[in-house]
């Protein structure tokens, strides 16, 4: 299926490159603003402060993801330090983003006077959409791979990207890899269709907020299983912290709608009925 290896940078001008990583990322934005706003729209409410609110999340989410990276992989930057914040800037930790832009998500719509769960609900498939997209960068990079495999999947990567057990010496150039960049890519176009589904056909039964928390249990078990096939990466204790970290975002799915679905809980309509009015676009 993949029988070349691609050239990270796109185009040159002059001293100035643009890689092909920045583009992919730029393309899931543009996607996941024109989802979001869709959606926004659907459900009545004020479309006008995606775009404000989509620049201030994916700023704090390039912050988090940054730091996330560097904390990772600490050895290119200890004797370096200028890296971290010079470019290119071609590493990015995703659970580092979906943290702090979490988290930059809650403290706008709080300012905006909003109601952050029935703003998740939306955002929430515009997430695995911008994901699915941008892990094509991956592939221009030629990162997130897994081990050597005789798939018809499997993508050649050149000898000057290949981590410590697949270099070249010990396989061949024509060895190919598990491309866990596509089957991340695939699981996010799976995951958005699955929430939009959720979304459209059981609205009755949802909670606000209910669909970023189904999220954070179909990411968390989809990175989970594909890190077992990475090698090289951040550990604790000798467990890979993404596994981690990924174990606790499928905890805090299920609790949270353990608790929310609990029997004694309101029901979504009798919640739907408490929140203010969504303000009306001008």
């Amino acid at each position: 299926m993949f029988n070349f290896t691609p050239d990270p940078i796109a185009l040159r001008i002059g001293p100035i490159e643009v890689h092909w990583y920045g583009i992919a990322y730029a393309v899931g934005l543009a996607a996941a603003y024109l989802l979001i706003t869709g959606l926004a729209r659907r459900r009545g409410l004020d479309a006008n402060l995606v775009g404000n609110g989509m620049i201030v999340i994916a700023v704090a989410a390039l912050i988090g993801g940054r730091l996330y990276h560097v904390i990772d992989r600490w050895d290119l930057y200890r004797d370096n330090l200028a890296a971290i914040v010079l470019p290119p800037y071609a590493g990015l930790g995703v659970y580092g983003g979906i943290i702090t832009g979490t988290i930059a998500g809650w403290v706008y719509t709080r300012w905006k006077g909003q109601s952050f769960f029935a703003w998740a609900d939306v955002v929430a498939p515009g997430l695995f959409l911008m994901q699915a997209i941008g892990r094509w960068g991956n592939f221009f990079n030629q990162e997130l791979y897994g081990p050597p495999t005789t798939s018809p999947l499997g993508i050649p990567i050149d000898c000057a990207y290949r981590v410590a057990p697949y270099v070249c010496s010990t396989y061949p150039a024509t060895t190919r890899f598990e491309p866990l960049f596509l089957y991340e890519s695939v699981a996010g176009v799976l995951g958005m269709l699955f929430l939009l589904f959720l979304g459209s056909r059981f609205s009755d039964r949802l909670r606000h907020g209910d669909l970023l928390l189904v999220f954070f249990i179909w990411y968390g078990a989809v990175r989970f299983a594909l890190e077992a096939l990475r090698t090289g990466n951040w550990t604790f204790f000798g467990v890979p912290t993404a596994q981690l970290v990924s174990l606790a975002f499928i905890l805090v799915g299920v609790a949270g709608l353990a608790w929310r679905h609990r029997p004694q809980a309101r029901g979504p309509a009798a919640e739907q009925a408490a929140m203010p009015e969504p303000t009306e676009p001008s």
